[in-house]
């Protein structure tokens, strides 16, 4: 099957007369359905959706550097923690995530491109206009101002009455199918299209990450968008799903939310983890330890990560068997997460070790996300957790989990992989720069946070009294925001000078790549592999090295490449649902214009939109393109 499926299409010859749609500039961009490209435009929207997301969290610490603060109303600090939360989580972090898992998959497991690309771009373009779309609340109305666990009641249109939370509702539903689009996509792709050899316990940890990932994202997701959808009739059609006046029960939307809510925790760090497994085995010079162990463990973790929702929810109630049932579940989890610290340590240990910038980044996440799982264990207590419940404690949790994790994972794989996506290295200095700068900042921001929160400083509060012993923490917390923040700036001039460089790059530019991506150029050619290389074992390439060969067996002959077609049709299919989501929030509203009126409440602007989304999916069912086809003579430059 594996060998098969190394073309999109069994290799033919090219169908008479068809010409290959080549596109340039921005129509390139738009119409693209090669995975390298794709994860660029997914890389660009993370860092402007994460830009977003740091500067609101930025104004937060602004308004709490000391008591009293009137930098922000309470009205508006509502509105940016609930963006700050949002944006972060659904649209800062998890299009990185989905860069690098475009970027470096297909190359890991010796493919040419993922299974389905059409669906690559249509995941993307749904996701960047679902985000847009929420953003667009803080222009057209307010925006949503009800946390970013939107709890009922406070989400109902009693106390959420602009159509912020329309916007929340409808903008995640919309970027979260584009996330299982993307999940489903990497599944089919790892599961059909691996190079010959690459049996699963061969896999690259990365990949196996982004395998079991994408498994929790098509389980996960379903139930955040059925939430969305009863959510959204709750607020627009005055249904009473979660209303209890009418029979309706608001604790089920905390329930349909942690059922998605936890996963959601894993579906952002088990990639983190597969990079850090990537990064720490490179510069040791070692194979990773304890290979299967760490595959089982991060099963463990997904298997686990959906029995432990209700701990989110110990103070609602639920009673004295179920706490215990979740707490007990909750601290299991942290065996197979231990499992991976120590496995770790143990390849760090009697290594070659080299202190480049990723592995700063690798080094320092050990350390950071422990610590955030040790003080997940202490909210495991249900009787303890009734005491952090709703204090500065879980905020400094979650946010050690979420950035001291995440995103030092995330900036270990950015610089590990970026001359292979780019072709150009990063300056070292920089990046050094960026780790201290940033990773002090972030122990400076939430680290007194948890003292904070056991003194009994409120989260969600929009300031505080004086003579609290609050004042001088939340200026320390306040400070070393800022200082992140300047780490973050650090590295996109470390990009933009980068970008003016020669893209001369080697193909294994830090000299110890293990794995498949480091065999081809840098950046890779639209076709990935000349030929499809025969995997002999775990760390293919460096297997290969210690066999004193300089690249890979291949395991066919030069031939034909099959290349799918650029379209535009993903992109005008999330136009459309971009504005039948307009519309249908709009719906009830009652315009000064007649024509708006008529437009609006008719459904027309609605229907128009579902128009152009089924349109364009009948045009891509009638008319089939066949791609095009690389031919040897062009492989071999003649």
């Amino acid at each position: 099957m594996a060998q098969t499926a190394q073309s999109l299409n069994p290799a033919r010859p090219p169908e008479a007369g068809h010409s290959v749609k080549r596109y340039t500039g921005l129509m390139d961009w738009i119409t693209t359905v090669d995975h390298k490209k794709i994860a660029i435009l997914y890389l660009w929207a993370g860092g402007f959706f994460f830009g977003i997301g740091g500067l609101e969290a930025i104004l937060i610490r602004i308004q709490l550097i000391k008591p009293m603060n009137t930098f922000l109303d309470a009205q508006t600090f509502n509105e940016l923690i609930t963006m700050h939360g949002t944006t972060m989580i659904f649209l800062g972090v998890m299009p990185v995530i989905f860069a690098l898992m475009n970027a470096v998959i297909p190359l890991q497991i010796g493919a040419r491109d993922v299974a389905f690309p059409f669906l690559n771009a249509l995941g993307f373009w749904t996701f960047l206009f679902g985000g847009l779309l929420l953003n667009l609340s803080w222009v057209m109305g307010g925006a949503p101002d009800a946390g970013w666990t939107s709890y009922t009641p406070l989400s109902s249109t009693t106390y959420s009455a602009t159509h912020g939370v329309d916007f929340y509702t409808i903008g995640l539903q919309i970027a979260g199918l584009g996330t299982l689009i993307g999940g489903i996509n990497f599944l089919a792709t790892i599961i059909t299209m691996r190079a010959p050899g690459m049996s699963y316990m061969r896999m690259p940890m990365f990949a196996w990450t982004t395998f079991i990932t994408s498994a929790i994202i098509l389980f996960a997701f379903p139930a955040i968008t059925v939430g969305l959808v009863l959510l959204t009739f709750d607020r627009i059609l005055e249904a009473n799903f979660f209303n209890p006046a009418t029979g309706g029960n608001p604790v089920l939307w905390q329930h349909i939310f942690w059922i998605f809510g936890h996963p959601e925790v894993y579906i952002l760090i088990l990639p983190a983890f597969g990079i850090i497994s990537e990064v720490i085995p490179t510069f040791s010079r070692k194979r990773l330890f304890g290979y299967s162990s760490m595959v089982f463990a991060t099963i463990l973790i997904a298997f686990l990560g959906f029995m432990v929702w209700a701990h989110h929810m110990f103070t609602t109630g639920l009673g004295p068997v179920a706490n215990a049932l979740f707490s007990v579940s909750t601290m299991l989890i942290a065996v197979p997460t231990g499992i991976k610290i120590f496995n770790w340590l143990f390849t760090m240990w009697g290594g070659q070790v080299r202190f480049t910038t990723p592995n700063l980044f690798a080094v320092g996440f050990i350390p950071t996300f422990t610590m955030g799982g040790v003080t997940g264990v202490m909210l495991a207590s249900a009787p303890a957790d009734f005491q952090f419940h709703d204090t500065y404690f879980v905020v400094a949790h979650f946010h050690y989990v979420i950035v001291g994790g995440l995103v030092l994972g995330l900036f270990a794989g950015l610089h590990y992989w970026w001359p292979k996506m780019f072709g150009r290295m990063l300056s070292e200095t920089l990046g050094k720069w960026t780790f201290w700068t940033f990773i002090i900042g972030f122990h400076l921001t939430f680290f007194v946070q948890h003292f904070l929160g056991l003194m009994g400083m409120q989260r969600r509060v929009f300031t505080y009294l004086p003579n609290q012993q609050f004042d001088t923490l939340n200026l320390v917390s306040t400070i070393g925001a800022g200082l992140m923040g300047v780490g973050m700036l650090i590295f996109l001039w470390n990009i933009f000078i980068t970008s003016r460089k020669p893209a001369d790059a080697a193909d294994d530019p830090w000299e110890d790549g293990r794995t498949l991506e480091w065999t081809i150029p840098s950046p890779p050619p639209e076709y990935n592999f000349k030929q499809t290389p025969l995997v002999r074992g775990i760390d293919a390439f460096w297997k290969e090295k210690l066999a004193g060969h300089k690249s890979m067996t291949p395991s066919e002959p030069v031939g034909s490449i099959h290349m799918p077609s650029a379209t535009i049709l993903p992109f005008v299919m999330s136009v459309g649902i971009f504005i039948a989501g307009l519309g249908f929030m709009f719906s009830r509203d009652t315009f000064g214009s007649e024509v708006l009126s008529f437009l609006f409440n008719n459904y027309i602007v609605t229907g128009l939109g579902l128009v152009i989304t089924f349109g364009s999916m009948l045009m891509r069912s009638l008319f089939d393109d066949h791609g095009w086809h690389i031919e040897p003579e062009e492989l071999e430059g003649r």
